[in-house]
């Protein structure tokens, strides 16, 4: 018994650890929906699932070694947010020259979410690796249904942070600038954190 609360102990605090930036993301969706009406809070919640059980399942295959890709490598991931972020600074840049308003939109739909929860996981990647490698099949089934645990629990929280009314003032203000340092950070994070700029 012991054992199994270890497990979702050791759990619990994975998942804090590699989902830190996820809430921040999942906070600034929620609110996108509220001040835009987009993306929708089923289309964020079901593509964050999405997303998270394809990190999950590329882990799980790595961890049999299915995947050949050196752990440290999955950091190059965050060229994904930080291309992205880069590209949404440069148009929100123009945008302001232009003197044209922009209203921060950072996913669409469900495959977009999915994406993003995607691009955003390179640590948790290149942790769940050697953690499911390592603690056998029955102990990573406990982690993973901790993992969909804490998803639901972040969901809820972002949604709760998203219809704050001063958080909605503030990212109507500042939102245009706000998502594309979001995913220039969350990039950065990613690439730094895995140290794959020390094996270029």
């Amino acid at each position: 018994m012991s054992s199994l609360f270890d497990t979702i102990r050791a759990a619990v605090g994975i998942f804090a650890g590699t989902s830190v930036e996820d809430l921040v993301v999942l906070t600034t969706l929620f609110l996108s929906w509220h001040t835009l009406g987009r993306p929708r809070p089923a289309q964020v919640v079901l593509g964050w699932y999405l997303g998270i059980a394809t990190l999950v399942g590329v882990s799980a295959a790595a961890a049999l070694g299915l995947v050949l890709v050196p752990g440290h490598w999955v950091g190059l991931l965050g060229l994904a947010p930080l291309s992205i972020g880069v590209y949404k600074l440069i148009k929100t840049i123009r945008a302001v020259r232009r003197a044209v308003r922009v209203r921060p939109v950072m996913a669409s739909g469900v495959l977009a979410v999915a994406g993003l929860a995607i691009s955003n996981g390179g640590d948790n990647i290149s942790v769940y690796v050697p953690v499911f490698r390592t603690i056998g099949v029955q102990r990573s089934l406990v982690m993973v249904t901790v993992f969909a645990a804490g998803v639901a629990v972040w969901c809820l929280a972002a949604q709760l942070l998203g219809s704050h009314k001063k958080i909605m003032e503030m990212i109507e203000l500042y939102g245009h600038w706000i998502v594309p340092a979001v995913y220039m950070i969350v990039g950065s994070a990613i690439i730094l954190d895995s140290g794959v700029l020390q094996r270029l």
